[in-house]
């Protein structure tokens, strides 16, 4: 794999994502996040506003925040959410800011640039965007969103877990998620400890 990312060419909106470059997160498919209640008081349906930060890969807020934006990233499995939050310390930490875990749906098709694909190679970048240097892929995802405003988001591949599909929707999606989450249970919660005893073994991470 690519260990180069170069930055998006100046005219990006003529590299038009072809059909077969669009990946459509059909309505009613269930993803999947993991989010942490504290400090900021998030909910299952919370669409971070704050940022861009440093280890969120495809952040497309502004620096100076002359245009608020927002991104909510999710997985197609609870394993990928796990290898993806807990990466930095391979520790799946149960309790700390008091982690949830939460499975919904979209109520309307959404349209994802699929960043795995062949179109970030049309355009001049590389696979690198999935697991390269993390402001290089935030830079492509900000001149992304403003090329193709009818782009919901992101669909990638978890560096972490295997290559399984991430997703990273912008705030161009939020009217369409369901008003109410299929699960949404605290990480602890008796319900999952089979999941995270898997989970901790097929990643080779801790489980506190």
């Amino acid at each position: 794999m690519a260990n180069h990312l170069q930055a998006p060419p100046k005219r990006l909106r003529d590299y038009l994502p072809r059909d077969n470059e669009v990946f459509v997160l059909a309505a009613d498919t269930r993803v999947w996040r993991l989010y942490c209640r504290h400090p900021y008081s998030t909910n299952w349906s919370t669409f971070r506003s704050a940022g861009p930060i440093v280890n969120a890969r495809f952040d497309h807020h502004l620096d100076d925040r002359a245009s608020p934006r927002s991104i909510l990233y999710a997985a197609d499995d609870p394993v990928t959410c796990l290898a993806e939050v807990f990466q930095e310390t391979h520790n799946i930490d149960s309790f700390t800011n008091t982690p949830r875990l939460a499975e919904f749906v979209f109520t309307t098709d959404l349209r994802l640039l699929d960043v795995a694909g062949p179109w970030i190679t049309r355009a001049g970048g590389s696979m690198a965007i999935n697991s390269g240097q993390r402001a290089g892929a935030r830079h492509w995802s900000r001149e992304i969103y403003d090329a193709f405003p009818d782009i919901d988001g992101l669909r990638y591949a978890s560096s972490m877990h295997a290559n399984q599909p991430c997703y990273a929707f912008y705030d161009r999606a939020e009217s369409s998620l369901n008003s109410t989450p299929l699960f949404d249970e605290h990480l602890s919660h008796p319900e999952l400890a089979t999941m995270l005893d898997h989970a901790a073994r097929t990643l080779g991470y801790a489980l506190t």
